[in-house]
This record gives structure tokens, C-alpha cells and sequence, in this order.
């Protein structure tokens, strides 16, 4: 994103969580979309507080990272595979309610052309972004075609394709390198080679609606998988006998596993189990969140599949967990509430990992000075009532500011 006629601001008067430390009153400085300067409300220098705009806060509301969502197919009707500029506009306007300041584009398994279309739009997309005060488009995910059909979930079987190094070299030409995360089965043919050539090439080789075996997940890693779609969902799970895609998860601290904490994708106990063996350094939060999301319940759609969401809970017609309607504040919270962690590690696995696995830790997912202002305001109950991204606001739940 292009800086001009970018505009200053003062945030005062609030407990900001940063990458060092947590101050508990203090203010922070937006100079031309980035973060100049945060401390003690008492180091406010007069000269500081010559700005274009100050906001103030009760001292109980806090400041955070802005969150990263790296694995998204949509929001408030508009979805990826849309294949049109207005779909991404629509859920870079609609997820900063949610805290999410940046995100990847994440595509589902489908025909060539219909995921080619989706590459070349998003391609288009992230070169073009000039607004501030919108998410920002980081990248694409690709899920899918390389996966099992044995876990395919909602991604439609006939569309399912062995993984194809030619095809993937294809795909990220059409994309203009914007491919950052790939979501494969690495059991199945020539998937090891995908892997390997992932690696070299700087993306994230991810295991995801996979039906390997412990013992090929092992040989997955060794030629370069370090990420876990949706952990516990498309996968080979944990038995006794058999460690499958989800005990070798468990066991490897090579792998950063995704998880949707929502409360339907995995039991509440079983993200506390995780997280006693993962750690804040083991997971990143997401939200698979389909185009339902904040739309009321009924019939929506997935890939061209029929989706009913009731109470929250998307299902397509034969059951199958269809993505979910998930808010990335949502999750930060059920994360605390299920395993006890702080906000404060919440907030690591939100922001900090995904900006770590991307390879954008010198410019987001902490507050630091010289980092992108992207950044959310909660209150007392950690909901979202402001969003910053790149250094404007983008969503002011509060009037009168």
C-alpha cells in the first residue's frame, strides 16, 4: 500500500499489549500508517500530542495486534471463489468488526478454471489495494485440489486432483506469487515433491484433509510441511494405535496447527488438551468462515453446495461440517474461556504466529514501534469497539469519537 496524505494519530489513556511489554496506561503514535512511538502516559511529551487526531479510552479498555486471519473463504455474502474484485472489497470492509486487520484469500477445491479465476482476481486484488481503513489482502491460501478423498469434508470430491508440481507453478504464475500457504495430502502421489518444491519455493506446506498415516506425516515434514490446516477436521485422527495426522500434530513442534475454537469444529476440552501440548508458540487461531458469516441463519452456499446455518452451525445436506460462521474476536475469547490462557497469549496465536509463519514479522502481528498500526481496541469484556488498519480507522463502534 501506497503512503500519502496520510494522517497522524494519538491513542491515550490505555493498556496497551505489546510485543515487550504490557503497559497498563499509555498511549501510542500513528505517523503515516505506522507505529512511531508507544509508552507510559506519564513519557507523553508535549510535542507528542502534536497530532491530526487524538482518542482517548476508559483505562480499562486494551489495545492489541491487529488480528490475522489466515484461513478464510468469506464473509457477509461474498467469497472467494467469487472470482470478483467487489467479493474481496465486501470482506475487507466487513472483517475489522471482527478485529481482523489483515488476512489470506483462501480458496477451496474446484475445477481449474473456476480456481484460476479466483487466483487471477485476488492476484489483481492485492496489486491494486490503495484504500486504507480496510483488511488488507496478504496473500492467497490455496486449499485444495491436492487433498484425500478420503477427508475431503465440504470440498467436492470430482474436483480432487493429484498433487502436481507443474499445475502448483502454473497456479502461482496466474497468482503473481501471491500463493503464501498451500493446504495438501502429502500421502498421496508425487505429494512429497509438491512439499519439497513448496519449501524451496517459500511457501507453507500445510497437512490438511489428509489421510496419512504417523508414519507419512513424518516423511511429510522431513520434506518440508510446518503447518496443520484446521487441526483435528479432515484428517486422520488420534487412536491408540494409529497416531494418525492429529498425534503426530501433537507430537511435532516442527508444526503450527491451526485450530477454529467455535465450539462445533473441536470440543472445548479437546482445544484445552491442545493447548497443553502445543503451547502459545504451537497454534494459530482461524476461522474457516464461509460466506454466512455475519448473515442470519438459513440457506447459504459453499463451492456450489447447499449450506444451511442454524444457530451458528453450518452444515451442508449431508451433514458435513460446512466451514464455519466464526469471528476471529470470538475466537480469541472461547480460546481464553476454553484452556485459561490470557489475553495476552490469545492475542499470540491470533496475530503473532500467523505474522511469524508468513514470513511478515518486521512489519505486523505485534505492537512495535516502526510496524504497520494495525490495531484493535477491546473493552472490559475483550469485544471489538475500534479497529485500526494500516494506521486509519476502519470500524469505531463508539460514538461521539
Amino acid at each position: 500500500m501506497k503512503q500519502k496524505d496520510r494522517k497522524s494519530m494519538l491513542i491515550s489513556n490505555i493498556c496497551i499489549y505489546g510485543e515487550d511489554a504490557i503497559i497498563s496506561r499509555g498511549y501510542l503514535r500513528i505517523i503515516d500508517g505506522v507505529i512511531e512511538s508507544y509508552g507510559s502516559l506519564q513519557e507523553l511529551s508535549p510535542d507528542k500530542k502534536q497530532v491530526d487526531k487524538i482518542v482517548e479510552f476508559p483505562n480499562s479498555y486494551k489495545l492489541i495486534p491487529g488480528l490475522i486471519d489466515i484461513h478464510i473463504h468469506g464473509a457477509c455474502n461474498a467469497d472467494v471463489m467469487d472470482g470478483t474484485l467487489q467479493a474481496l472489497e465486501k470482506m475487507a470492509e466487513t472483517l475489522p468488526k471482527e478485529g481482523t486487520t489483515s488476512f489470506l484469500a483462501t480458496t477451496m477445491t474446484q475445477q481449474e478454471q473456476e480456481i484460476e479465476t479466483a487466483l487471477e482476481n485476488a492476484a489483481s486484488y492485492i496489486g491494486s489495494q490503495t484504500k486504507f481503513g480496510i483488511a488488507e489482502v496478504l496473500g492467497i491460501h490455496l486449499e485444495g485440489p491436492f487433498i484425500a478423498a478420503a477427508k475431503a469434508g465440504a470440498q467436492p470430491l470430482q474436483a480432487i486432483k493429484k498433487p502436481n508440481v507443474e499445475l502448483f507453478k502454473k497456479w502461482q504464475n496466474i497468482a503473481g506469487d501471491h500463493i503464501k500457504l498451500v493446504t495438501l495430502a502429502p500421502e498421496e502421489e508425487n505429494g512429497l515433491d509438491l512439499v519439497a518444491y513448496l519449501k524451496e519455493a517459500g511457501v507453507v506446506a500445510s497437512m490438511g484433509h489428509t489421510d496419512a498415516l504417523y508414519e507419512e506425516v513424518v516423511k511429510g515434514i522431513e520434506a518440508g510441511v510446518s503447518h496443520v490446516t484446521h487441526l483435528y477436521n479432515g484428517m486422520r485422527g488420534l487412536h491408540h494405535r494409529d497416531p494418525g495426522v492429529a498425534g503426530a500434530a501433537l507430537l511435532h513442534k516442527e508444526l503450527l496447527v491451526e485450530m477454529i475454537v467455535d465450539g462445533i469444529h473441536i470440543h472445548p476440552q479437546v482445544v484445552n488438551l491442545t493447548y497443553r501440548q502445543k503451547g502459545k508458540e504451537g497454534i494459530v487461531l482461524i476461522t474457516d468462515s464461509m460466506r454466512a458469516k455475519w448473515m442470519d441463519d438459513g440457506i447459504s452456499s459453499l463451492g456450489g453446495q447447499k449450506v444451511i446455518v442454524k444457530d451458528g452451525k453450518a452444515l451442508l445436506e449431508n451433514g458435513s461440517l460446512a466451514g464455519s460462521t466464526l469471528k476471529m474476536d470470538e475466537g480469541i475469547r472461547n480460546m481464553m474461556n476454553y484452556t485459561g490462557c490470557s489475553l495476552e497469549e490469545a492475542v499470540y496465536m491470533g496475530s503473532y504466529n500467523p505474522a511469524k509463519q508468513l514470513g511478515i514479522l518486521h512489519k505486523k502481528g505485534s505492537i512495535k514501534k516502526g510496524k504497520d498500526a494495525d490495531l484493535v481496541v477491546l473493552n472490559k469484556g475483550n469485544e471489538v469497539v475500534m479497529t485500526i488498519c494500516n494506521g486509519e480507522i476502519a470500524y469505531n463502534k463508539l460514538e461521539g469519537m
